[in-house]
């Protein structure tokens, strides 16, 4: 039996006017009910800002130090430490967005200005949230085609915007992925001491992609072939920018839930 969960965060959301990628993000929170955090995002007008900081605080702030030194009192291994770490910024910028992008291709801006991270008690991130709810989409989205569940539509208002077809949506994911990480990886290397390459943490991203792809149409029931497509059509923009997101080997193996 399917348990769904009363997540406080998520009840105490204020939304004055439903939009597109509020929709989104609770049909992506029924894929997994349970956690209802692992997938989606909050919209961060809904919301009190207590243990929320905007991701680009760890480019400027002593944060990921703090997060690497917690951890790694736990372990030997400072390797172990900074996989995990990269796998969770991975999971921040890029593996929430792609389970939408696969299912309904839509996307929200991942790019490092837009993204607020929540932290639990420990300090360690559990949620992830949007300045700005605008989504692009495919021309054929349920939004333009009429099918959607709003009565009225006004894309301006409701921040949608299209794009001419999968190819541009996908490059914009992939692009606006690339320019938060790149920085956030460079971080993470001063911080570890070196402990895990840039190129080992681009594999950990292509895992991310691989994953997120590969387990949404399980959960959902939808196209397997649609999915592993754009998926694996962000994976080859990604490429093109220089990231090395198809490396082989145990790296490349790091999961994030």
């Amino acid at each position: 039996m399917t348990v769904v969960v009363d997540d406080p965060l998520i009840s105490r959301m204020a939304i004055s006017r439903v939009l597109p990628l509020h929709e989104s993000s609770r049909r992506l929170r029924e894929l997994y009910p349970e956690c209802p955090r692992v997938y989606g995002v909050a919209v961060m007008g809904d919301l009190t800002r207590r243990r929320w900081w905007p991701l680009s605080e760890v480019l400027t702030t002593d944060r990921l130090q703090v997060m690497y030194e917690a951890a790694a009192a736990e372990t030997d291994s400072r390797v172990a430490v900074a996989q995990q770490l990269a796998a969770t910024l991975s999971h921040v910028v890029i593996g929430r967005v792609i389970p939408l992008l696969a299912l309904e291709g839509r996307a929200w801006d991942t790019g490092l200005e837009n993204l607020w991270v929540h932290v639990d008690s420990e300090g360690a991130i559990d949620w992830v949230g949007v300045a700005d709810p605008t989504l692009r989409v495919l021309p054929d989205d349920v939004y333009f085609t009429g099918r959607s569940g709003l009565r009225q539509r006004h894309p301006v208002r409701d921040r949608i915007v299209a794009l001419p077809n999968e190819a541009a949506l996908t490059t914009w994911v992939a692009h606006r992925s690339h320019r938060a990480l790149t920085p956030l990886f460079d971080k993470l290397v001063d911080v570890t001491g070196g402990a895990l390459s840039v190129s080992a943490m681009w594999h950990v991203v292509g895992a991310a992609v691989v994953s997120a792809a590969t387990q949404v149409p399980l959960l959902a029931g939808s196209s397997e072939m649609t999915s592993m497509r754009r998926g694996q059509a962000v994976l080859d923009a990604l490429v093109g920018f220089g990231a090395p997101v198809r490396g082989t080997g145990r790296d490349a193996q790091v999961r994030y839930c």
